[in-house]
């Protein structure tokens, strides 16, 4: 798995989820775990990467009685069912 070639945040996010399926089986070699590891680090902070630039897009689109004014993104808690 190359994690240097551009990757949708959904393909990031695919990748890593294999990687931990196969790191928490733990039926790999100690070799391939670290690679592995090293690899669902890398992917790690690409989806990192990929998020903070979606919430400075967020941030600079929220209006307010100004006009649009730098913000920062606050998850409602309406999606937690609350």
């Amino acid at each position: 798995m190359e994690a240097s070639k551009e990757l949708s945040f959904e393909e990031a996010m695919e990748q890593l989820e294999r990687i931990v399926e196969r790191l928490e089986n733990g039926d790999v070699p100690l070799e391939t775990a670290i690679e592995l590891f090293q690899e669902g680090m890398k992917l790690s902070q690409l989806c990192g990467g990929k998020l903070e630039q979606v919430e400075r897009k967020i941030e600079l689109l929220i209006e307010t009685e100004q006009g649009f004014q730098k913000k920062t993104f606050a998850p409602s808690n309406e999606d937690k069912g609350e």
